[in-house]
């Protein structure tokens, strides 16, 4: 058998967790849908070794919650897929990042967060959970503020999300992780924008990966999942026991679904690479277009980062009007007709969000730039509008932005208040 390490990544995401061959010689090219609730055993003897090997940290079963065969070869794909050898399936991309965070702090310790996270990262892990269980939080901008100034004696964890969630900036992880590790502490990150494809995390440094299957993995926005992942045997350990703890469970079913969109995943992602710097270069040539936030563009601040990180680029970009108030942001994105509005992205249809100033007001990176504009005599952004771009023709769907730019400018320009 060839040895899978020497393959290239578009080989191992088909193989990855295929069936093995029975007894009979045959087996099937997809891992079977296997659902249950209760796991027999053939002996007590069988019953108490099995439970000896998951204290150790396998994932074997021995109850329907801790999976099934169709799990163990999701769980085998996604660690081929990120270079790892742990991982743990989640019913969101959110339980993910709790499961994951839960796992490596207590009350009284410090986690460092990137300000560029997903939303509901400081609006219901930190605000909520850490509140409530005497866990500290605090946020830095990595691309001004040096992190050695941020970090505490009770840091245990830095939290980062590369490109960020909105504005897509990317970050330096190497140098996070050397950080954080000189530290005494862990670096986690959330690597939903690459799909686990794009860019390996823990070959630069992290320590653990939390990833949304429910956008590209899944492929087809008809599921919700999550999972983290993690190379160590003593930090997998960790991680199960808080596993355990929560009661994380995902269907049978769902974790199929993933699986089979992990087949075509290398294809769909070129796809949505070459239409989002279509689109993008579009935006830039529009006379009504201020800035494209989008790091495959050559003039993005985090175009230099991104080529020697990533392997290509999602469907993902953000855009900001000249002068657009923001009921024009809406305008624009209620214009528009083959873009649904949408707060998810990763299928392969083409989404809209707009992105208000107010729901920007705690990124950093927002604050200095309306700062600076206004240094210039600028009158402050109202937001951008966040577009995924789906697998349409790049034709239809920038004439379909074009009409929506023209709509949102006859709209009137008084701001909301």
């Amino acid at each position: 058998m060839t040895d899978s390490r020497t393959l290239h990544p578009h080989t191992r995401l088909l193989h990855a967790g295929q069936p093995g061959f029975n007894n009979e010689g045959n087996a099937p090219v997809n891992a079977p849908i296997v659902r249950t609730s209760t796991v027999r055993f053939s002996s007590v003897a069988q019953m108490d070794a099995l439970k000896t090997r998951r204290q150790a940290g396998e994932q074997v079963s021995l109850y329907g919650r801790h999976g099934t065969d169709t799990h163990r070869a999701l769980e085998a794909a996604l660690c081929s897929l990120e270079g790892a050898n742990h991982a743990w399936l989640a019913p969101s991309g959110v339980a993910a990042i709790t499961l994951g965070l839960l796992s490596l702090v207590a009350p009284g310790e410090h986690v460092l967060i990137t300000d560029s996270v997903y939303d509901p990262v400081p609006h219901r892990i930190v605000s909520t959970l850490f509140a409530r269980f005497g866990i500290e939080a605090s946020y830095f901008d990595p691309l001004t503020q040096p992190i050695e100034e941020h970090l505490r004696p009770n840091t245990r964890v830095v939290y980062a999300e590369s490109p960020g969630s909105i504005l897509f900036e990317v970050l330096d992880i190497p140098a996070l992780a050397r950080a954080a590790h000189a530290h005494g502490a862990l670096l986690m990150v959330d690597n939903t924008w690459a799909a686990g494809y794009l860019q390996a995390p823990m070959d630069l440094g992290a320590d653990l990966v939390a990833c949304a299957l429910t956008k590209y993995q899944g492929g087809h926005s008809d599921l919700m999942q999550g999972a983290l992942l993690a190379r160590d045997d003593a930090l997998a350990r960790r991680v199960l026991s808080t596993y355990e703890a929560l009661g994380y469970a995902v269907s049978a079913d769902d974790a199929s679904l993933v699986l089979r969109g992990m087949r075509t995943l290398p294809v769909r992602m070129a796809q949505h690479g070459r239409n989002v710097i279509e689109v993008a270069n579009w935006l830039l040539a529009h006379p009504q277009v201020e800035r494209v936030y989008c790091p495959g563009l050559p003039s993005d601040p985090g175009h230099a980062l991104w080529k020697r990180d990533f392997s290509g680029h999602n469907g993902l970009l953000s855009v900001q009007f000249k002068d657009f108030s923001g009921l024009q942001l809406n305008a624009f994105s209620d214009a528009l007709q083959l873009h649904s509005i949408g707060a998810s992205w990763g299928g392969y249809e083409s989404l809209a969000l707009p992105v208000t100033d107010k729901a920007l007001s705690s990124h950093q990176g927002w604050q200095r730039a309306q700062k600076q504009r206004e240094q210039a005599g600028l009158a402050p952004s109202a937001g951008v509008v966040r577009l995924h771009v789906g697998l349409e023709d790049v034709g239809d769907l920038t004439a379909d932005i074009a009409q929506a730019i023209e709509q949102a400018v006859n709209q009137p320009r008084a701001r909301q208040p």
